[in-house]
């Protein structure tokens, strides 16, 4: 009689299971706005309950505890996701200061360069933007190379003096690697 009622409650168990699994995932996917996500969340409180509360046999109390186990299942996916978009956020934020500083810093570089009178300009933008070579710079602009020299330090200086440090330095960078 005992193996009669037990059967029968399984029989009740697995009706309960394939009329719940579908409204759990409606709930969970209501709540977290994510279907394969909701599937998930409650095929992993099926299996806890299982691994865990087997020997509940009220059905009410089963139902409501898995209800209970989806919905914190899903406020936990929120958190976890809402720390997940923030991080990204973050990121995304990062790169585009980092883009702007740089944009800025470019900006204030060209500006400086623009400034220069113009002999040191000219020796400038030949010597480290086309990358001539001294004597070609005096060829070109018909000056002597002690000339193209003496333009190429006063540039550094004015550049120096007109540039914030970490834009001096950028400028250094490239210059020093023929990149600029």
């Amino acid at each position: 009689m005992h193996t009669g009622d037990s059967h029968h409650s399984n029989h009740q168990l697995k009706s309960l299971f394939d009329l719940l699994y579908l409204r759990l995932c409606r709930f969970a996917d209501q709540i977290i706005a994510d279907s394969a996500a909701a599937e998930d969340i409650v095929q992993e409180a099926f299996i806890k309950y299982w691994q865990r509360n087997a020997d509940i046999t009220d059905l009410q109390a089963i139902k409501t505890l898995l209800y209970v186990m989806v919905r914190n299942a899903c406020f936990n996916h929120l958190k976890h996701r809402k720390v997940v978009e923030k991080f990204a956020q973050t990121q995304t934020e990062v790169a585009e200061e980092a883009a702007v500083l740089k944009a800025e810093v470019w900006g204030e570089v060209y500006r400086a360069i623009a400034s220069l009178p113009e002999g040191c300009r000219n020796v400038f933008k030949l010597s480290y933007l086309e990358g001539l070579k001294n004597q070609e710079i005096a060829d070109e602009l018909k000056i002597s190379i002690n000339t193209v020299k003496t333009q190429k330090a006063r540039a550094l200086e004015l550049l120096k003096l007109r540039l914030k440090p970490e834009a001096f330095l950028l400028l250094c960078l490239l210059v020093s690697e023929k990149y600029f």
